[in-house]
């Protein structure tokens, strides 16, 4: 499985693939709601968003993300 991003597509990536008897999968180019690790950091996103105050520095950051993370149901 790849993005089809060019440095899969090289032929010496063909070739060891086909000589260790690997099929690739279809993969769409750019699928990031196939990729679940996208659907966290939009929730993340989210809930940070609306935090009321919002952070103002990185410390404030990183602890509204870890309250945040430690609540996903």
């Amino acid at each position: 499985m790849d993005d089809n991003a060019c440095p899969y597509r090289e032929n010496i990536v063909d070739e060891y693939l086909q000589s260790e008897d690997i099929t690739r999968m279809d993969w769409p180019a750019y699928a990031p709601d196939l990729n679940p690790i996208e659907h966290v950091w939009d929730m993340l996103d989210r809930r940070i968003a609306v935090r009321q105050p919002p952070p103002t520095c990185l410390p404030e950051l990183r602890r509204a993300l870890l309250d945040e993370w430690c609540n996903i149901p």
